[in-house]
This record gives structure tokens, sequence and C-alpha cells, in this order.
């Protein structure tokens, strides 16, 4: 059986790294199982480098397209043109996309036009703002795919809801867990602490990248305010992408008292996240990695997809209101981070029930 599959950024790579690992351990074993790995090159990453794929133990991509830095439509379109060429070279038997990127999307409607089984991890996640980009991604691409993934089965009710098995017959749901789990485990070992600056004893760990706060001056000013007066009593370590520092310096927003540092390796990250006293962020990812961590998670966004760990308290959403973020910091020891609520994101599993699953439906449909 042979996989192909389609990436775009660094943090998708990160996710299908876990996956990758264990179609090798499958491999091993006797599973005739072939991936083919394809960069879309969505976004362009300095530290995704040969390095980061030893370190991460992450296989190195097959092809690279190298199409990033164009509109939505011009990226998606070109994306599918040349996804399409190997597609036909390849002539896989599934296509495995990540997530809610373009080269999500792309890589689906490319495997549809030639029906090519498509199989989404991550599937049925939703935040119910069709506002963003990435919500269009991920509820087309859950349209168009044969086995659908799910984290939580708060995503399995996301598409039941939507009538799942309405709009197609030959769809199948499953309820995997987490790859971002599987990940968090394996590279909990090989976290290393960053010495490009000092970090203290105790510290906040903080990002913000979304353009609805980095590209909105009244929800960044808010945010960066409560950030700075939070750092009067505890360091708040913030890496940031040149594009929103310039930003913060261009609009003289004062963060006098944070510890502002460039965007930081994903080893270094799992070690800021599982040292941490709080995570504060805009991220989808990062809130799952601090529950992983066990570590109290302030969102600083209006919705967020991973409604459970709002429900369970381990993370609160206070958007952009500074007043609210300071409430939530003041409150952040009382959230139950010790509530695993069973088995939320698969324990760690994720990855093999993915690997399992795609071979037997690969033969089940012959």
């Amino acid at each position: 059986m042979k996989v192909v599959t389609i990436l775009g950024a660094r943090p998708q790579f990160v996710k299908a790294g876990s996956v990758s690992r264990e179609i090798v351990r499958q491999q091993q074993v006797g599973m005739n199982i072939q991936e083919v790995i394809v960069h879309t090159g969505q976004h362009y990453d300095a530290n995704m480098s040969d390095i980061f794929f030893e370190e991460m133990q992450i296989p190195k991509p097959d092809y690279f397209l190298g199409i990033g830095g164009k509109t939505h439509g011009a990226m998606t379109g070109q994306m599918i043109e040349k996804i399409e060429e190997i597609l036909l070279k390849e002539k896989p038997d599934w296509v495995m996309v990540y997530g809610d990127t373009n080269s999500t999307l792309a890589g689906a409607i490319a495997a549809s036009k030639l029906h090519i089984k498509i199989a989404h991890v991550e599937a049925g996640l939703r935040s119910f703002n069709m506002n963003m980009p990435e919500e269009i991604n991920r509820i087309l691409t859950d349209r168009i795919s044969a086995l659908l993934f799910c984290p939580t089965q708060i995503a399995v009710d996301n598409l039941v809801n939507e009538g799942i098995n309405r709009w197609k017959t030959d769809v199948k749901v499953v309820l995997s867990g987490d790859v971002m789990q599987d990940g968090a485990i394996f590279y909990r070992d090989l976290s290393e602490k960053p010495d490009e600056f000092d970090v203290n004893d105790n510290f906040v760990l903080c990002t913000i990248h979304r353009a609805e706060n980095t590209d909105n001056p009244d929800r960044l000013s808010n945010i960066i305010s409560a950030l700075n007066e939070i750092a009067l009593s505890k360091q708040v370590i913030l890496p940031l992408h040149p594009r929103t520092k310039k930003i913060l310096k261009t609009g003289n927003y004062n963060t006098s008292n944070l510890t502002i540092v460039d965007p930081l390796g994903y080893l270094n990250m799992v070690w800021l996240i599982d040292n941490c006293d709080l995570v504060m962020t805009d991220s989808g990812g990062l809130q799952k990695e601090a529950y992983f961590f066990a570590k109290p998670c302030i969102t600083m966004r209006d919705e967020t997809e991973w409604v459970e760990l709002v429900e369970i308290g381990a993370n609160v959403l206070a958007g952009a209101n500074k007043k609210k973020i300071l409430e939530a910091y003041q409150g952040h020891q009382v959230l139950d981070i010790e509530n695993r609520n069973g088995n939320l994101y698969g324990n760690g599993k994720a990855s093999q029930a993915i690997v399992v699953e795609l071979f037997k439906s690969r033969f089940n449909s012959q």
C-alpha cells in the first residue's frame, strides 16, 4: 500500500512525524506500506534545515514544491496543479492530509479529482468562525475525505451533527486520538533548554501570531498591555515572528518588561512548555500541548476548536480584553489541569490507530 502525505508547515511535519515513525514501526513487523512525503513549501521556515529533520527524527520530504508567499487563490491553485502531477506519477492508494492549511485543501482537491481516497487527520474540528480561512479549509477537506480521523469525541459529534453520512455514504469516521499527544510524549525526552536568553525559575510562556490579534491595533494593545503588567511580577517569555516584532516596534507598544525572543526550535519550545508555570497563547496547538504537560492555559481568542479543554477547566478563553486576561492570570492557579477526563486525546496511541485503520480500510474497500 502506498500513501502520499501532503504537508505545508513545520507544525504539520511535527504531527506527521509521529505517524511516519509508526509506519516505519509497522514496516518492521511486516506491514507492506510505503509513504511518500510532499512539502508544498506553503510556510517558509528557516529552522527546517537538514538538522531539523535529523533532530526531530522526521523523514525528509521526497518532493519540495516551493509554493508559498502568494495569495490564497494563487497558492492553492498552484499546489493543486503540482500535487496532481505527483499523484499521477506515484499512483498512491491514499492521500493523507493534516489539519487546515491551504496545503491540506489543495492535496484533498487534487486527490478527489483523480478519485484517490483521502484520509484527513484532525478531522471534525470547528471554530464556527467562517471568517477564518482555516475553518473553510477543514470543512471542505472533511467533505471529500473517505477516512476522517478525529482527535476528540467532540470532533466526531461535529461531523455527525453536520450529517456526514447523509452527504457521503462511503466515509468512515474514526475516533483516533490526537497525534500531537504522541509527539509530545516522544519529544519530551529530547527537549532542550534554550541558551540564547536567561530563563527564570518561574515564568510564563506566551505566543501571539494570529492576524486577528496582530493586525488589530486595539486587540494587540490590550494583549501587550496585560502581558507587560503580568511581567512586573513574573518573567513573560514571548517568542515572536519578525513580522509581529515589526508591528510592535512601529506601533510604539510598551514591551519593556517582556522577554521577547526570536522564534524557537520545537525542542526548545517543548522544554519551555514542560518547565513553565502558565501558557498564554492564541495558538490552537499550544493549547493542547499545555494540557499534555499539565500546564494551565489562557487563550487570547474569542473562540477555540478545543472546547473540551475549556469545559474541563484546563483552559480559559480571555479574548483580547485586558481585564479578562488579568483576571484569568490571577485565577490560573485554580484551573483544573489535573482533570484528565478519561482518554481525552488518545494517550499517545493515535498514530498507531491511524496507520492500522488506513491499512485495513485500503483492503476492505477493494
